[in-house]
């Protein structure tokens, strides 16, 4: 990937970064990976309240974490194709890094977080539509924070964030089919536990 495409963004972005308030600088570092907490949680929440819903509605919001896994898997196949090394450790003329500079072979592109932030904004969006108003800002936020703790070009981010949404959006939808069957099928189990996980559906 050329990274000339959007070296001066990243310069911009690392020097507003670098100008910043202390405190927006340790909120940064700790929000480029608390983000995937915040994601995970939602998830947890979407299949918690879809146990009590129709097998189509366990079915997207079990999915939709499965799409997002293999959204980041395809990313980080990508890295092994492409090579990029991080800005922080390439642009020699840049701000400082706010995060500690990945190793060398820990490649740039795409961005793995952004690509499991754009996963997990459409998958729980499919789940629950008017969530979108929350995750969508939360992957976008989520993504610029990796340009200003300086360990990815805008374009890591912005390849990370499409690959991850395209991606969860394919395999959910996709899945979507057999897995209501399947989750129709596991409300009926003798197992306890597995019952359990899938929920009592509608009352």
């Amino acid at each position: 990937m050329d990274s000339s495409l959007t070296r001066g963004l990243y310069r911009d972005i690392t020097d507003l970064a670098d100008s910043s308030p202390s405190w927006v600088q340790t909120l940064a570092e700790i929000g480029t990976e608390a983000g995937i907490v915040v994601f995970a949680a939602l998830f947890v929440a979407v299949w918690w309240r879809a146990r009590r819903g129709s097998p189509a509605e366990l079915a997207i919001a079990v999915l939709g974490g499965l799409g997002t896994a293999v959204g980041y898997v395809v990313s980080e196949s990508l890295k092994t194709v492409f090579d990029e090394e991080r800005p922080c450790r390439a642009v020699a003329d840049a701000a400082a890094s706010l995060a500690a500079c990945p190793p060398t072979g820990d490649w740039s592109f795409p961005s793995n977080h952004s690509a499991i932030a754009g996963g997990a904004a459409v998958a729980l969006a499919l789940a629950r539509p008017r969530l979108v108003w929350l995750t969508a800002p939360l992957a976008l936020l989520m993504a610029f924070s990796r340009v200003f703790v300086g360990v990815h070009y805008p374009h890591d981010v912005a390849v990370g964030l499409v690959v991850g949404a395209v991606v969860a959006a394919v395999v959910t939808i996709a899945l979507t089919g057999v897995g209501t069957t399947l989750a129709g099928t596991v409300r009926t189990s003798r197992s306890r536990p597995v019952a359990w996980l899938a929920g009592p559906g509608r009352d």
